[in-house]
């Protein structure tokens, strides 16, 4: 084509250099920005360190890169829990060496079990409050093990060392905040609009029927990733501004009310399919019944025929929304008295859609509402007490601390009995990269790569340190000839296949030629520590790989334990503080659910059947919450006693439950199935013999719908209770998806 085409001096104006460079800005431009302000911390540390005639300046640099981030509110929290990590971390250690200062077997073995309960707390805590746990057992190892071959000079080491990390940290807070900052409350806001769209899309996609399974649990493990992540950048956030600390609670509200509304639709969704599927004309009548009511909801989420984006579009489907919630129940009152005059159409399965759609669009209201709240800085939705509450596994916690503690007391015990110069740096090394390749979903990987990582940074730092360093004077000549070494560290770290390799660079790099006021040029001192870095990550890699790896089935059988362990949760948890105990059944199912995708990322099967484990758990919990918290605000009436026959057959039905998430068994499913059977008649019965008020009367239909739609979601076929052999109930050759309009 020639140079002049129309085409070609298309392509040359303005307006198309300026979209390349807004394109290139928001994806490698990010990434150089990142770049300059890790280098630039770096050596604002360097400079401020040497200035204060620090000992080690080459502890604030490596500091730098530990807390670096691309956000300025990662920065500051991961400073935070630094900071405090290390000052718990100092005053432990400077206890052990008082106490056991004279005798280096005792001393090890303390330390290891500091660092074991350190790297414990890392697991069982989540983001930047495990880095804290981290922290306070790594800075144990960093500041007492050289510490303890020099008692007498112990405290001020400790000292100057904790000097050292705070500059680093403050070098790090300010060039985030200054230069070029990047604000996680940004990514908060698009994230906000990104699933409330998405989640709107969803609903009217499904409402419509345009929805397949497949389609179904991708979308939800989105979402459940989105919970957690959001819960992240929230954590952060609040260091920022105080833009992000007023809008605090409102945010983790929104977040709770997108686990309880996107819970309820699926609910819903499943029963219509249900009963869909059960194929009578009875069951075809309460469906057609209710369709007419899905179809009104996706207008009412778009205003002016256009999709929700802002927080004012919001405030208008909000609006919407309680227009149509007030109007519900009593169009859905005429509707339940025109199926009333047909004796075939089961009432029982139209009020518990009907009851599902209520309970749907006010959740729906709700976190609409909230949203819409976020655009004025204050408001009365930010009263928000209930909070995310993540799970983990006590068990696999406990491991990966004992892990720790076992591989320090193996180096350490190499260390006393090889009296190898550099064994301090092997020990107080891999107490670091267990606590660090803990909280990783494959550690062994994680290890393994920043052992590859050191490699070539002890050969880089070789050539800088003994070919580069002698030749140059001053401290420009210094960071220019650091930069092209530790740009291309960062770099590493920047591209997710080889962000292992680049922390292990960046931060051992430092750790090996970062420059000392007065630079000592020891070339066995060198390759030593070099070795001793190396070997440390490889016996933790080992360490990992054949200790009770995390990355085996039996992690994942524990966490799968823990999911069902929900539902016992729901039929066990205090009522009293039903806000709590939903919000700890929500978010503990999808940070468990979260926690399986992870460890079982290649593993498509695996993740399908967890998705139908947290699929059936959500379903049941939340109605076993909804029927308790229903029981729970009965009058005072002798009719409604505890004693009471049907409340007895209730009780026994979340005793029934809680048995069979406990232990899946096909008699426990059959006990469970006879179980509610026999609650629906008891509640049935009550309801026949005799009259109670409207608004009682309801109260006992919305106890019934609980329990017939528990009893639907037992008998799902596509659930993985659905699996068990056995299950079932007197209609042993019939389809367990019909069973339960009979």
């Amino acid at each position: 084509m020639s140079s002049n085409s129309p085409v070609s001096r298309t392509h040359r104006t303005p307006g198309a250099f300026y979209a390349a460079f807004l394109d290139w800005a928001r994806t490698d431009g990010r990434t150089w920005i990142y770049l300059f302000k890790a280098l630039a911390a770096c050596f604002l540390a360097l400079g401020v360190a040497m200035k204060l005639d620090l000992p080690q300046p080459r502890t604030a640099m490596t500091t730098v890169f530990i807390v670096m981030q691309p956000q300025s509110g990662m920065v500051f929290a991961k400073s935070f829990y630094r900071i405090c990590g290390t000052l718990i971390g100092l005053v432990v250690m400077m206890a052990l060496i008082g106490l056991f200062s004279q005798q280096p077997e005792l001393f090890i073995i303390a330390t290891a079990i500091w660092v074991g309960i350190c790297t414990a707390g890392a697991a069982r805590n989540r983001n930047f409050r495990s880095y804290g746990f981290v922290l306070a057992g790594y800075t144990a190892a960093l500041i007492g093990i050289p510490a303890s071959q020099h008692p007498d000079g112990a405290f001020m080491t400790a000292l100057t060392r904790v000097a050292e990390v705070v500059v680093g940290i403050l070098c790090s807070g300010v060039v985030s905040a200054l230069v070029f900052p990047q604000h996680a409350g940004e990514q908060m806001r698009s994230t906000v609009r990104a699933r409330f769209s998405s989640f709107v899309d969803y609903v009217c996609a499904a409402l419509s029927g345009k929805v397949d399974r497949a389609r179904i649990e991708d979308t939800n493990a989105k979402f459940v990733a989105d919970v957690v992540g959001f819960e992240a950048v929230r954590s952060v956030a609040v260091f920022e501004s105080p833009d992000s600390r007023m809008r605090n609670g409102r945010l983790s509200r929104l977040n709770s009310e997108f686990m309880m509304v996107s819970t309820r639709f699926h609910a819903l969704h499943q029963l219509m399919n249900r009963l869909r599927v059960s194929d009578t004309a009875g069951t075809t009548a309460a469906v057609d019944a209710l369709e007419p009511y899905f179809r009104e909801i996706s207008p009412l989420l778009s205003k002016s025929g256009e999709p929700v984006l802002t927080a004012a579009d919001a405030a208008h489907a909000a609006a919407q929304l309680e227009a149509f919630k007030a109007d519900l129940p009593k169009r859905v009152r005429v509707t339940r008295a025109e199926l009333e005059r047909h004796a075939d159409v089961p009432l029982l399965d139209f009020d518990t859609g009907a009851e599902l759609l209520y309970r749907f669009v006010d959740d729906l209201h709700a976190y609409a509402a909230t949203y819409a709240s976020l655009a004025v800085a204050t408001h009365e939705r930010e009263r928000w007490i209930a909070r995310y509450e993540p799970k983990t596994n006590g068990i696999a916690a406990g491991v990966a601390g004992l892990r720790a503690a076992i591989v320090m007391m193996i180096l350490g015990a190499f260390w006393i009995a090889t009296a190898w110069p550099s064994g301090s740096t092997l020990t107080l090394n891999a107490a670091a990269v267990c606590a660090l390749a803990s909280s990783s979903p494959n550690p062994t990987r994680t290890a393994f790569q920043m052992a590859a990582g050191t490699i070539l940074s002890s050969m880089l730092a070789m050539c800088l340190t003994f070919g580069i360093y002698p030749h140059i004077d001053g401290f420009p000549l210094l960071c220019a000839a650091l930069t092209p070494f530790l740009a291309f560290g960062v770099w590493m770290t920047t591209r997710p296949k080889l962000a292992g390799y680049g922390v292990g660079y960046c931060i051992f790099f430092c750790f090996l030629a970062g420059p000392d006021n007065v630079i000592h040029y020891d070339p066995s001192s060198f390759i030593n520590d070099a070795m001793a870095l190396v070997i440390s990550m490889l016996v933790a890699s080992i360490a990992f790989a054949v200790l009770l790896p995390p990355s085996t089935p039996w992690l994942r059988n524990r966490l799968l334990v823990d999911l069902r362990a929900q539902v016992v949760l729901a039929c066990r948890g205090r009522i009293g503080r039903l806000w709590r105990l939903r919000t700890r059944f929500e978010s503990g199912a999808r940070d468990l659910m979260h926690q399986i995708n992870a460890l079982a990322a290649s593993e498509a099967e695996v993740r399908r059947e967890t998705m139908r484990w947290m699929f059936a758990v959500l379903e049941i919990g939340n109605a076993v919450i909804d029927l308790r918290s229903e029981v729970a605000t009965l009058p005072r009436d002798a009719r409604y006693a505890p004693s009471m026959p049907w409340r007895v057959s209730l009780r026994v039905t979340c005793s029934a439950v809680s048995r069979l998430f406990e232990r899946p068994r096909a008699e426990r499913l059959d006990g469970a199935l006879a179980a509610t059977a026999d609650a629906i008649a008891a509640v049935q019965q009550t309801l026949a013999t005799f009259t109670p008020p409207r608004d009682e009367r309801h109260q006992l239909q919305r106890i019934l719908s609980h329990l017939h739609f528990i009893r639907s979601a037992l008998l799902d076929p596509q659930s993985p209770l659905g699996q068990l052999d056995g299950a079932g109930g007197t209609n042993g050759d019939a389809p367990q998806g019909v069973r339960h309009a009979t």
